[in-house]
C-alpha cells in the first residue's frame, strides 16, 4: 500500500492527457463536420469547386485528429470520431458520383472502413436530392443514371454481411437507403411515364 497514493496521481495525470485530447479531438471533429455539410450544401448549388475546397479542408482536420490521437488509438474509435469520419466519407463519395469519378478509398481519405462505408450509404441516400432537382430540369435520363448508382452502391452495401459492431451499424444504414432507393425509383418512373404522355400528346398534335 506503500505506492498508493503515487500510482492514484499518475493515473490522475494520464487521465487528464486523455481528457485534454479527448476535448481537442471533439473540436477538430465538429469542425470537420461541419465543413463537410459546406461541402455537400455547395454540391446541391452545383458549387463543385467551392465543394473541392471545402473538402481539403476537411482533409487537413482528419490528419490534425489522427496526429493528436497517435499516443491514445483507443480514441480514434471513439463514436463522435467515426461519426466525423463519415462525415467525410459521405461528401468526398457524393462529389464523386457527382462527377462521375472513381470513388475515394479509405485509406485515401485516413479513415476506418467501417466509416468509409457507412459514408458511402449517406452519399447514395443524399443522389436522391440530386435526381429530384435533375427531374425538375426535365433530365430525366441523368436522373435515371443517379438512380442507378444508387442501387448499384445498395447492392454492394448489400454483400458486406458483418456483425453491427464491426461494421458500425451499417445494416441499419443499409435498410434506410433501400427506401431512399425505392422512393426515388416512384419519382423516376411517375415522371418516364408523364413524359411519355407529353410526348404522345405532342406528337399527335404535330400530326393534326
Amino acid at each position: 500500500m506503500e505506492n498508493l497514493h503515487e500510482l492514484i496521481h499518475d493515473a490522475r495525470l494520464r487521465l487528464e492527457t486523455t481528457y485534454q485530447i479527448r476535448e481537442s479531438a471533439l473540436a477538430h471533429g465538429r469542425a470537420l463536420t461541419r465543413t463537410c455539410a459546406n461541402a455537400i450544401r455547395a454540391m446541391h448549388r452545383g458549387e463543385l469547386d467551392a465543394a473541392d475546397t471545402s473538402l481539403a479542408a476537411a482533409s487537413l482536420e482528419v490528419a490534425r485528429m489522427s496526429e493528436l490521437m497517435q499516443p491514445h488509438p483507443e480514441l480514434l474509435y471513439a463514436g463522435y470520431v467515426q461519426d466525423a469520419h463519415k462525415e467525410l466519407a459521405e461528401a468526398s463519395c457524393l462529389l464523386a458520383l457527382l462527377r462521375g469519378t472513381d470513388l475515394p478509398s479509405w485509406d485515401t481519405l485516413g479513415i476506418a472502413p467501417a466509416a468509409w462505408l457507412n459514408g458511402l450509404a449517406e452519399a447514395a441516400s443524399e443522389g436522391r436530392r440530386h435526381a429530384l432537382d435533375l427531374l425538375r430540369a426535365d433530365r430525366v435520363e441523368d436522373a435515371e443514371r443517379i438512380l442507378g448508382q444508387m442501387d448499384e452502391i445498395l447492392s454492394a452495401l448489400a454483400t458486406v454481411d458483418f456483425p453491427d459492431a464491426v461494421t458500425d451499424g451499417l445494416r441499419r444504414t443499409c435498410d434506410a437507403l433501400r427506401a431512399v432507393v425505392e422512393r426515388t425509383r416512384g419519382d423516376i418512373t411517375l415522371a418516364v411515364v408523364q413524359l411519355r404522355h407529353r410526348n404522345a400528346i405532342t406528337a399527335a398534335n404535330t400530326q393534326a
